[in-house]
């Protein structure tokens, strides 16, 4: 059997982790920083873990990263 393809842009933007769980970076921080409350940008800071329907999904991009 051939090997499966993945996602190369997944594979840029998430990270797993041991418990399987998947990590991305914050949303929302790319630009127009003046109209963002200071708790949004504080509370926006590194990464985040995503929620298990997203996590499904990325994980069926990546089938080698588990």
């Amino acid at each position: 059997m051939p090997k499966m393809k993945t996602k190369s842009s997944a594979k840029k933007r998430f990270k797993m982790t041991a418990s399987g769980l998947v990590k991305a970076g914050q949303a929302g921080k790319r630009h127009g920083m003046i109209k963002r409350t200071t708790k949004f940008i504080r509370d926006a800071r590194g990464t985040t873990v995503l929620s298990a329907q997203d996590t499904k999904i990325i994980k069926s991009y990546m089938p080698y990263d588990r």
